[in-house]
C-alpha cells in the first residue's frame, strides 16, 4: 500500500525466498509507480490507484503499508473488515489516539498487524536479549542507551516523495522524535519485557530550521521505570548514519555496535569479548519472512515481540507522552 516510504525497496529489491508473492501495488502517483517498477522489474499491471480498484483485481493474504504514517489507519480500517492481514513501517501510528483505533479494529476483526523496524532483524539485538535473559550475563538491567538516525532525509538525498510527508507533522506525527525515537522506544519495550515505564521526559529541537521549519530535527527522550532508565537519542545530526545500543546491568554491558556486532564486557578486570557474523534465524531475519509465518499459522508472536501489536501500542504511549513533554517541558507520568 503506497511506495511513498523508500523502505519499500526492501520488499520490492528482495531475493526471491518463494515465500511470497506480490500481487498488486497500490500508488497513485504513475510516475513514481513508473520509476520503481521498472527499478525492480515489476510490470504497471499489477498497480491500481487505490485499494478498492485492488481487491477488483486481486485477493490478497496480507498488505505492507509503505505509504505516510497517518495513512496507516485508512490502510487498517479498509482491509481488517476483510479479514486481510496488515504490516505497516515503524512506528504503528501517527498519534496514540490512531494507534488505539487500529488495535481495536484488528481485534474485532481477528487480523494480524505487525510493525516492522529494521532494528528488528539485527542478529546483535537479539543477541543482546539472549545474554540478558537467557544467560543472564550483566544481571538486571540498570540503564539501555539506543542512538538512531542519519544526517538528515534531506542531507542523505531521499526523494521528493518521501520528503514531503517525511517533514510534514500531520503525516509523520513529528520530524527526528517520530522517525527516529520510535527505535528505542521500541527495544525498550522488548528488553523491558513489556513493561512500560513509569515516566517520559523530552527535549525536541530544531536545530535546522532552514531545513526542517515545521519539526524537530532532534530528539533525546527519557525513559524511567523502577530500576532501570532509558535513554533514546533520535537526530537527523548524526554525522553517519547510525543504530546502535547500549544495555548495562549490574555486573556488565553489553553494546551493539550494528546489526551484526556485538561487544560486551564484566567488570573492569576482564577483557572486552566482541562478537561479530551475527544473524536471526529463518523466519525471524526478515519481515515479509515473518509476516508469511504468523498469517499461515506457523509462528506465534508474544506480546512482547518487537513486531507486536502489544509492544507498539507501548511504543505509542511513549511517543505521545514524549511529545507532551517536549511541549510542555515537564515530565509525563504514565498509567499502569
Amino acid at each position: 500500500m503506497g511506495l511513498t516510504h523508500t523502505h519499500v525497496h526492501w520488499i520490492l529489491g528482495r531475493e526471491n525466498r518463494g515465500d511470497i508473492e506480490i500481487v498488486g501495488i497500490v500508488e497513485p502517483n504513475k510516475d513514481l509507480a513508473q520509476r520503481y517498477t521498472n527499478q525492480h522489474g515489476y510490470s504497471m499491471d499489477i498497480v491500481f490507484d487505490s485499494m478498492e480498484r485492488l481487491m477488483e483485481n486481486t485477493q490478497p493474504e496480507a498488505v505492507t503499508a509503505f505509504g505516510t504514517i497517518y495513512d496507516h489507519l485508512e490502510v487498517v480500517d479498509f482491509f481488517a473488515p476483510k479479514g486481510i492481514h496488515v504490516m505497516v513501517e515503524k512506528p504503528l501510528a501517527v498519534s496514540l489516539d490512531h494507534a488505539k483505533k487500529m488495535s481495536a479494529l484488528a481485534k474485532k476483526h481477528n487480523i494480524h498487524l505487525l510493525t516492522n523496524y529494521e532494528t528488528t532483524w539485527y542478529g546483535s539485538n537479539q543477541k543482546a536479549y539472549d545474554l540478558v535473559h537467557s544467560e543472564k550475563l550483566v544481571g538486571d538491567i540498570r540503564k539501555i542507551v539506543v542512538h538512531d538516525g542519519h544526517r538528515g532525509p534531506k542531507e542523505i538525498g531521499v526523494n521528493d516523495e518521501f520528503l514531503e510527508w517525511l517533514t510534514d507533522p500531520k503525516l509523520n506525527g513529528a520530524g527526528a522524535l517520530t522517525d527516529f525515537g520510535c527505535y528505542g522506544a521500541n527495544l525498550a519495550t522488548w528488553l523491558m519485557k513489556g513493561e512500560k515505564p513509569t515516566s517520559v521526559f523530552a527535549m525536541t529541537a530544531t536545530n535546522k530550521p532552514e531545513l526542517y521549519p515545521n519539526v524537530d530535527d532532534e530528539a533525546t527522550i527519557l525513559l524511567q521505570y523502577p530500576k532501570t532508565q532509558v535513554v533514546i537519542q533520535a537526530s537527523w545530526n548524526w554525522p553517519i548514519s547510525r543504530k546502535d545500543m547500549e544495555v548495562y546491568g549490574v555486573t556488565g554491558q553489553i553494546i551493539a555496535d550494528n546489526g551484526s556486532t556485538l561487544r560486551y564486557k564484566l567488570g573492569d578486570d576482564l577483557e572486552e569479548v566482541k562478537l561479530t557474523n551475527l544473524s536471526k534465524e529463518t523466519p525471524r531475519d526478515d519481515p515479509f519472512t515473518l509476516l508469511a509465518a504468523v498469517v499461515r499459522g506457523e509462528v506465534a508472536l508474544k506480546d512482547t515481540d518487537l513486531t507486536a501489536l502489544e509492544n507498539n501500542l507501548i511504543v505509542m504511549e511513549i511517543l505521545e507522552a514524549a511529545k507532551q513533554s517536549a511541549k510542555s517541558g515537564k515530565v509525563v507520568k504514565l498509567k499502569k
